[in-house]
């Protein structure tokens, strides 16, 4: 008798220890992007933060940092803090990439394509 009480809180001791595991997963908000990246001029551009290039011309601003996956209008990025500068490449055209300073070094982004929001 006294076995079976202690099988039975055994077996519900370990049914809440995964109940409330599997709960604490789906309640994350991790962030799941597939690439760090910045969205300027309607575009996605890819963040390589190992190729470093020269800056042109400044051509925009981050206007919102993003954590979450979504839908997101203007200058994001889930990468880059908001008001992180972007700029042109010299002797690079802006729809083939951009420049982004990610702490203090400029690195290259290169366009993916249309944002799709």
């Amino acid at each position: 008798m006294i076995r079976r009480r202690q099988a039975r809180a055994s077996y519900i001791l370990i049914s809440i220890i995964v109940i409330c595991t599997l709960m604490s997963g789906c309640n994350q908000s991790s962030t799941d992007w597939a690439f760090s990246f910045v969205v300027w001029n309607g575009d996605i551009y890819k963040i390589d933060e190992t190729t470093t290039v020269e800056k042109g011309e400044q051509i925009g601003v981050v206007r919102k940092y993003v954590e979450n996956e979504g839908n997101y209008h203007g200058v994001i990025s889930n990468l880059l803090p908001k008001g992180s500068k972007l700029y042109s490449i010299k002797g690079e055209s802006t729809d083939d990439a951009i420049a982004v300073d990610l702490d203090g070094t400029i690195v290259k982004a290169d366009n993916q394509g249309t944002y799709k929001k």
